[in-house]
């Protein structure tokens, strides 16, 4: 089976580095699902999971991204991140207590740039949790 690079990267550091058979992640407008040789594309990826599939392996890579940009090339995929956390370093009563943080400075907003920095926040925190049940389902 073909395979094709995949780089992902947060401002941190580099998150996964080495070839897929697929990967799966959310864009803007919907899940995307990238194959070798896909056509080229760039867009944006919203708060959620990046699925790896790797050659020779039986569980996939996972990596949870806060959003960021996606550049396709027939040969190659690299996901900029704004945060990128691999699978394993996710931690459930962290992402709660964060969303739990955000909701209360949702409702202690005195600003609509307060309020909207606080929804942003709640919302990473919400795919986050979703990430690690979905995560844990295949487990």
């Amino acid at each position: 089976m073909s395979t094709i690079q995949v780089d992902v990267v947060s401002a941190e550091e580099s998150i996964y580095e080495g070839e897929a058979e697929f990967v799966a992640l959310p864009g803007e407008m919907g899940e995307l699902g990238i194959l070798p040789q896909h056509t080229p594309l760039m867009t944006r990826i919203k708060p959620g999971a990046v699925r790896i599939k790797v050659p020779n392996q039986s569980e996939e890579v996972f990596v949870f991204v806060a959003g960021g940009i996606l550049e396709v090339q027939p040969n190659k995929v690299t996901v900029l991140a704004d945060t990128a956390i691999r699978g394993g370093d996710l931690d459930e009563a962290k992402a709660v207590e964060a969303q739990r943080a955000a909701k209360e400075a949702m409702d202690n907003a005195k600003s609509d740039i307060d309020f909207a920095r606080a929804q942003s926040e709640f919302a990473i925190m919400a795919a986050q949790i979703a990430a690690i049940a979905k995560l844990r389902k295949r487990h």
